[in-house]
């Protein structure tokens, strides 16, 4: 008997229409590929449309498991100063406030579908740029760090306990938020394999940092991942794994620098559903930047890491 359909559609993919923002014209954010990722994948049948669930609203008590009480109020009661406003790269209304509570619900939602079934996805999420303090870089909350705090302080939302988590930060982009917040807490261990050159300026301290040179092909890029990504999961021996998934490392991304081709994010990406699966590690994906000229190139590049998920857990 094939039970592979029947183990695929276990995995779980949060979705809602409210991830789509409405940006000014010309903005350089992608928006349109929240709604676009998932009628590619279901026309495509990597998924089916019962994979896909609305995740619920994050609670201010859970917000401020990550985020300052000043940042909180400050969200609370718009408009932010224009300073924080363009550090965070979105016009802030009320309207994205609810969207960053529904996006890092959705990412503790899919940890908890993954501890149960190995692997879960959030259409958006990987707003690795939001410190405890403030938002930059299209980051609001971020999302696992939130998600990171629930499962190793809220005693009831698991049967078992979580002790020791591992994020794998695999988007161009450092992700300086989440070094910071996790700077002082043994629980996660914070691994980001990035664009030495790039966005940020001013990196923040990760438990393993990897800086990458401009052009960094496939070859370089997939035998750098290769050197660390075992080492690191017997190293760490994590309970539980976040990835970060971001698809600017392709050539062809406008804020990315690197030069990996549309195969090599997908070898990638396998690389490290391949190590998860084979450690017993469950693992829930964000899916991070992607800010290519032409959208297909997003499109296709994000579908590939539902695609690599699907091939080894289904």
């Amino acid at each position: 008997m094939d039970l592979s359909c029947y183990y695929t559609l276990m995995i779980r993919i949060a979705f809602s229409p409210i991830y789509k923002y409405e940006l000014p014209p010309g903005h350089r954010f992608p928006m349109e590929k929240y709604e676009l990722l998932p009628q590619q994948l279901l026309y495509e049948g990597t998924v089916a449309e019962e994979q896909f669930f609305a995740p619920g609203f994050l609670s201010e008590q859970d917000i401020l498991r990550t985020h300052t009480a000043d940042y909180w109020n400050q969200l609370q009661h718009l408009p932010l100063s224009r300073k924080m406003e363009r550090a965070i790269g979105f016009p802030v209304r009320d309207d994205l406030v609810h969207r960053g509570r529904y996006i890092a619900h959705g990412t503790l939602e899919c940890a908890l579908f993954a501890i149960q079934h190995g692997l879960a996805y959030n259409i958006a999420g990987g707003t690795h740029h939001a410190f405890a303090d403030h938002g930059e870089g299209f980051c609001l909350f971020n999302d696992i760090a939130v998600a990171s705090h629930c499962l190793l302080e809220r005693e009831d939302l698991l049967h078992h306990e979580i002790k020791k988590i591992l994020i794998i930060d695999l988007d161009v982009h450092q992700g300086n938020g989440t070094a910071h917040i996790f700077r002082d807490d043994d629980r996660v261990f914070t691994w980001s394999m990035h664009g030495a050159k790039n966005y940020p300026v001013r990196k923040q301290k990760s438990d393993l940092d990897i800086g990458l040179p401009d052009g960094c092909d496939d070859q370089k890029y997939l035998s750098t991942l290769a050197e660390y990504l075992e080492p690191t999961i017997d190293r760490v021996q994590p309970d539980f794994i976040f990835y970060l998934s971001g698809v600017d490392v392709l050539a062809t991304d406008k804020l990315g620098r690197l030069g990996l081709t549309l195969e090599g994010t997908r070898q990638r990406d396998a690389m490290v559903f391949s190590a998860c699966h084979r450690h017993s590690i469950p693992v829930a994906v964000s899916m991070g930047g992607g800010y290519s000229e032409q959208l297909r190139d997003i499109i296709e590049a994000h579908a590939g890491t539902y695609r690599a998920g699907m091939a080894v857990y289904g």
